[in-house]
Formats: structure tokens, C-alpha cells, sequence
């Protein structure tokens, strides 16, 4: 590696709004973050599927066909 163009490579402590802290290294000594892995719903379990303003009803008459009650024809 070339001296004297890589920045410095540093400890660094990242803080999520929930209160949780890690360490690790970076070139920015410390970082803040909305949303970490303990207090994301994904990583938690407690994820849910929701029908934001009934979207998926919306999508279904839009592109509904109109012989659409006729399975099987």
C-alpha cells in the first residue's frame, strides 16, 4: 500500500437510537444509526405483513380481468 492516501483505519463506536453500542473499526470514529439488529423487526420475530391502506385490493381490481369468474374455461 501506498503511505499517505488510505485513511485511517480506527476504532469506532456505532450507537442505534434503541440504546444498543458496538464497537468496531472504521474510518469514521463514531456513527449513530436508526435501526440495528436487536431492535429490528426482521431479526426480532416480531415482523408483520401489513396491508398499508389496502394496496393489494387496489392492485387486484385494477388489473382484474373481466372473465375472471370463469376458472377453468
Amino acid at each position: 500500500m501506498k503511505k499517505g492516501i488510505h485513511p485511517e483505519y480506527k476504532p469506532a463506536t456505532i450507537t442505534c437510537s434503541c440504546g444498543n453500542v458496538l464497537e468496531t473499526k472504521s474510518t469514521v470514529g463514531a456513527l449513530s444509526v436508526e435501526i440495528c439488529s436487536v431492535c429490528h423487526p426482521f431479526y426480532t420475530g416480531t415482523q408483520r405483513l401489513v396491508d398499508t391502506a389496502g394496496r393489494v385490493e387496489r392492485f387486484k381490481r385494477k388489473y382484474q380481468r373481466p372473465d375472471d369468474d370463469s376458472k377453468g374455461s
